[in-house]
């Protein structure tokens, strides 16, 4: 049986990477196959690519050339780690995915909904995601999370940019859900970690046990 794609969203400081550690750890004592991998980034060319988008370099070119930075560095991260990896029956975890870029760059960067449809058609090649975990925590709170995490470090291309800039894209996460329900489940993530974990973990399982049910069918 093939793979499955699971991707975790939300803004930051939500928790993704707190609850795809504890959701690979539950997956491994069930004796799953894992990969997990980030975006942007994931695999060698990705990589590359994401130094440039964090470190603000593109910045200055604006949300198209942003978008399309994204896009390749998806479309290499695609075809070198993820698509193999479910081909072999691997469980694949990924932190943030194609609603990022519907999010950071065509809503926030006010891009042409086609513009981002046709990128993103190219940079994934109809593999969408069996799973999408939306981690909703209002941006202040987010914000805080993160700040609190990155000490003295110095804030992302991404964490810089104001609340009312959070807070719009913590709304559009939430309409991307309503929007495809049977793939996005969303997640209040201003609860204790135990309890997000295990509502993930449960999510999870219903999914595996589906696709148990139409292998044997």
């Amino acid at each position: 049986m093939s793979g499955l794609l699971i991707t975790f969203e939300g803004g930051e400081g939500a928790g993704k990477s707190t609850q795809i550690l504890a959701l690979a750890d539950h997956l491994r004592k069930l004796g799953y196959q894992l990969v997990v991998t980030r975006e942007p980034g994931g695999s060698s060319g990705a990589e590359a690519v994401r130094h440039v988008i964090l470190s603000g370099a593109a910045e200055a070119y604006g949300p198209a050339m942003e978008a399309l930075l994204f896009a390749a560095a998806r479309s290499d991260h695609v075809d070198q780690k993820i698509r193999p990896a479910i081909q072999s029956g691997k469980i694949v975890l990924c932190d943030r995915f194609i609603d990022s870029s519907r999010v950071y760059q065509g809503i926030s960067g006010n891009l042409d909904p086609h513009f981002m449809q046709n990128i993103e058609r190219i940079a994934i090649d109809g593999l969408m995601p069996d799973l999408t975990i939306i981690l909703d925590i209002p941006a202040d709170k987010g914000l805080a999370r993160a700040g609190a995490r990155r000490g003295t470090d110095v804030a992302d291309r991404f964490e810089k940019e104001t609340i009312a800039t959070h807070e719009a894209r913590r709304q559009a996460f939430l309409a991307i859900a309503a929007h495809e329900p049977q793939r996005c489940k969303i997640i209040n993530a201003e609860r204790p970690v135990e309890i997000i974990s295990a509502e993930i973990a449960a999510l999870t399982d219903d999914l595996l046990r589906e696709r148990e049910v139409h292998a044997h069918g």
